[in-house]
């Protein structure tokens, strides 16, 4: 992994090897920190917002995991 800092930008380069799957978590979780970290949100706000996304999931999805 080579990180590099630029004048207007933060560069992370992974080897072709990396786990790409691993990678974009780790993406994923740095993007989430960063648009967290400019907004303030009680964790019951978070915790409602979580229940229905996963409601509206299960809904859209429920029958493909029912025999």
């Amino acid at each position: 992994m080579v990180i590099e800092r630029t004048a207007d930008e933060l560069v992370i380069r992974f080897p072709f090897t990396a786990n790409a799957e691993r990678m974009q978590d780790v993406i994923d979780y740095l993007r989430y920190k960063e648009l967290t970290a400019i907004h303030s949100v009680a964790q019951s706000e978070v915790d409602k917002l979580a229940r229905e996304i996963n409601h509206s999931w299960w809904k859209q999805n429920a029958a493909k995991f029912k025999k």
